[in-house]
């Protein structure tokens, strides 16, 4: 918590034992952030009726509970793996405070990436959000296994490296996998924001409407069969089932998201020599902007 959020906790010695286990309880963060997240984002959409200010404001929370820590190493790793230079020179190019080009341009994208892809997710929104914050820290969580470098003899990437054993990785992805699975069912279930709004107008009654009561009970029935609200994604266009198409949407989505960060994962090591802090923030952002892509696509 200390690390991935601006959340404040008890000193803690943190040897490389503690560190381990703390990379390994990373997406269960994740998870936390995400709901708070959601939470914004479900609030900022009932009061003002728009997806694009709740995905604003969602995705501006979560840069703000992690100080945009990751959204700055991502930047910094931009910045060095632009430069063209040799690994000493683009780790030195990542360690200065300022951001160049390739930073901005990198930053601005995947930001209004995060926002369209919640934008458009609608009644799912919460749960892709979740799943993609969670993603994001489980791209961590592999980063620090061993035969993964360190690319600095000091700093947070020579902390973490090779702290986490292989079996714990694959246990935390086991309980992540079943908790966004749960997620997916439980989305399934609850009623549709605008729906239930419509219910509610409706049984309240509208001066403003007179289209008569036969239009006026078409459109309540309308907004009664929305309330189940059922997925747009390619997967349920294909199976025709929602909980198999959101289930397995929002789990593939997740794998997309660790094989994207794993790729740049396998890029940074290659041109820096191993992972610095700011490669595992640029890991959480990449892992969490392909979720949500994914799971929009999807789902």
């Amino acid at each position: 918590m200390g690390t991935l959020t601006i959340f404040p906790v008890p000193p803690v010695r943190a040897d490389r034992s503690v560190v381990g286990r703390a990379m390994s309880l990373a997406p269960f963060v994740g998870m936390a952030l995400g709901v708070a997240g959601s939470a914004v984002f479900v609030a900022a959409w009932a009061a003002s009726g728009s997806s694009l200010i709740a995905a604003v404001l969602a995705v501006g929370t979560l840069a703000w509970l992690t100080r945009a820590l990751h959204l700055d190493g991502l930047a910094d790793l931009a910045d060095g793996l632009g430069s063209g230079k040799p690994a000493q020179g683009a780790l030195d190019v990542m360690k200065r405070s300022d951001i160049g080009p390739f930073g901005v341009v990198t930053i601005l994208i995947t930001l209004f990436l995060q926002v369209a892809t919640l934008q458009r997710a609608g009644p799912f929104a919460w749960a892709m959000l979740v799943t993609a914050a969670a993603t994001g820290r489980l791209a961590v969580t592999w980063a620090c296994r061993p035969g993964v470098p360190a690319a600095r003899p000091g700093g947070l990437g020579a902390l973490v490296a090779g702290t986490v054993g292989r079996g714990a990785a694959v246990a935390t992805t086991v309980v992540t996998a079943a908790v966004v699975s749960l997620l997916a069912l439980v989305a399934i279930s609850l009623p549709h924001l605008d729906a239930v709004s419509a219910l509610i107008g409706f049984a309240q009654g509208s001066p403003s409407d007179h289209s008569g009561p036969s239009i006026a009970a078409e459109r309540v029935a309308v907004a009664a069969a929305d309330v189940g609200v059922r997925p747009a994604g390619l997967l349920y266009r294909l199976s025709g089932d929602s909980r198999l198409s959101v289930t397995a949407g929002l789990l593939l989505a997740m794998a997309a998201g660790l094989v994207s960060a794993a790729l740049l994962r396998r890029r940074a090591v290659r041109r820096l020599g191993g992972i610095t802090g700011d490669v595992l923030g640029a890991l959480v952002e990449t892992a969490t902007t392909a979720t949500l892509l994914a799971a929009a696509v999807l789902v």
